[in-house]
């Protein structure tokens, strides 16, 4: 393959998928076909991980015991983080929708193996949090993969993670990375949601310091 850079309608139609790349929460119910699901989810294998231990660990979260279970441990945190504000705040974190678990027809939990002895330990022994970080950006290239597709992902951090790995029963040295909503989106918008509910601004600019 040539060294060169990909063409000018390449990165255009890049920085739109970026762009497109919203956390949905607000799904259509209709089925995602298998063969696009697992498509999308082969790009996990292309994503880089310290030591190429790969350390992803992903669980389809089907059942419907292990889906109620999910759902309690969302609504029981989610309970939580509303006592946690109070007055105008409070009232308007209690009209977000911060999960799409009740609509999403694909679920997933993306665990880390933090005791995987694949790599050997390169690049862990200093920062045994890269394991961690390289399931994010496995995570980052499916959720691009997902939207090029047309379907949408929503990260459903709000959770007991402990809990979580309980009820899904997982061996002892994973860690929760994310609960994943999967399917497509009810509508498309480079706002995030958060954004349009005034719940936050996004920087309009990237703060950079120099040494």
């Amino acid at each position: 393959m040539q060294d060169q850079a990909f063409s000018d309608d390449f990165r255009t139609q890049f920085d739109l998928l970026m762009r497109l790349r919203r956390d949905v929460r607000r799904f259509r119910t209709d089925p995602v076909d298998e063969a696009v699901l697992t498509r999308c989810l082969d790009t996990f294998r292309l994503a880089p991980s310290v030591g190429l231990s790969e350390p992803w660990r992903v669980l389809r979260v089907a059942s419907d015991a292990a889906r109620a279970a999910a759902l309690k441990n969302y609504q029981t945190a989610n309970a939580q983080a509303l006592s946690g504000y109070c007055g105008d705040r409070a009232r308007q974190y209690s009209r977000l929708k911060l999960s799409g678990m009740q609509d999403a027809p694909v679920q997933l939990a993306v665990f880390c193996d933090d005791a995987t002895g694949k790599g050997h330990g390169l690049g862990a022994k200093t920062m045994p949090e890269m394991r961690r970080y390289s399931v994010v950006t496995a995570v980052t290239l499916f959720w691009l993969s997902l939207r090029a597709e047309g379907l949408g992902l929503g990260w459903v951090s709000i959770l007991d993670p402990e809990q979580l790995a309980r009820d899904l029963d997982v061996p002892q040295g994973w860690r929760l990375i994310g609960y994943f909503c999967v399917g497509w989106p009810q509508e498309v918008s480079e706002t995030p949601e958060l954004e349009t509910e005034g719940w936050e601004m996004r920087d309009k600019t990237l703060l950079i310091e120099t040494r």
